[in-house]
């Protein structure tokens, strides 16, 4: 494929972002597309002061860039899609999944080797409301503070004291060199990552079949079915970025497997549900279903903690 118009790839301007941009024009390029980065400065990025749960609704960082889709300032936007919502704007949609990183979250501490090892009453940095009410659950003695900021900028706050420990996601620091940052790997059998954790998304008009043919082909069928089921549970729960839900699905052969929880958010109670299915000739409608069902059915016990 041979193409003289540059493709624009909408993307956040963090470090994070600008790599899974970046590794998507390359995949691109070897297609034979030509490319160009387009930074976009989204909501969630200029919000530093206050949890984004408290900044009202979905769609942080996403927002800013699907309007340039809409306006056709850009071809595509590259997601984390963990941030991405499930109803997507009329118009657009999902063209394709890479494959997936390791979905799980990660403790980085200045001392302690695993979460139990840390002091009673130690300080543990995150944003995410799902991680707060995990630790909370695991380790109540815990004070969760707030952290907000790119990777770097996490990772200096705990140098510099103001924690003990944080706890981040694996792919993120692996997408960006970082690996050997980490403590210690939680095992996601006892600790869910977020719905959609590791996954990164190629979003696009869905009329525009210039842009779809050579992003199409970059879409990792696996990662698209697992994720298929996991959104179609967050969706089915519809809960807001203020509800502490993880879930995670995996494939083996022909064999999809979830587990999914919604976790109070002092920690003090949870509700989960788990599936496995044999995939037959439409495996992303079967995802979906089974997911969206599962989520349906742990709802009415979830309910109490459902913000929505």
């Amino acid at each position: 494929m041979s193409q003289s118009f540059p493709l624009r790839i909408g993307t956040r301007a963090s470090k994070l972002a600008r790599v899974q941009a970046d590794t998507v024009a390359r995949l691109l390029t070897e297609r034979g597309a030509s490319c160009e980065t387009v930074p976009v400065k989204t909501t969630g990025d200029r919000i530093q002061d206050r949890p984004l749960a408290d900044a009202g609704g979905k769609g942080l960082f996403t927002k800013e860039l699907e309007e340039a889709l809409l306006r056709q300032t850009v071809d595509l936007a590259v997601h984390s899609m963990k941030d991405v919502p499930t109803a997507l704007p009329d118009g657009l949609g999902i063209a394709a999944m890479l494959p997936r990183e390791n979905p799980a979250d990660v403790l980085i501490a200045k001392a302690a080797r695993t979460l139990s090892e840390l002091p009673k009453g130690a300080r543990v940095g995150t944003s995410s409301v799902r991680r707060k009410a995990q630790l909370l659950r695991a380790r109540p003695d815990i004070d969760c503070v707030l952290l907000r900021g790119n990777v770097d900028t996490r990772l200096a706050k705990l140098a510099a004291g103001e924690m003990d420990a944080i706890l981040l996601a694996m792919s993120g620091l692996k997408r960006l060199g970082l690996a050997d940052r980490v403590t210690c790997v939680l095992d996601t059998d006892e600790w869910l990552p977020s719905l959609a954790q590791g996954a990164v998304g190629i979003e696009i008009r869905t009329a525009d079949a210039r842009t779809a043919s050579p992003v199409t082909m970059l879409d990792h069928r696996q990662t698209s079915i697992a994720l298929a089921c996991e959104r179609a549970f967050q969706a089915a729960l519809d809960g807001s970025c203020r509800t502490p839900i993880a879930g995670l699905a995996t494939i083996e052969g022909p064999r999809l497997s979830f587990r999914g929880e919604v976790v109070a958010p002092d920690g003090s109670d949870f509700a989960e549900t788990a599936f496995a299915i044999e995939l037959g000739d439409e495996p992303m409608e079967e995802a979906s279903r089974a997911g969206r069902d599962a989520g349906a059915a742990l709802r009415p016990r979830a309910a109490q903690w459902l913000v929505l």
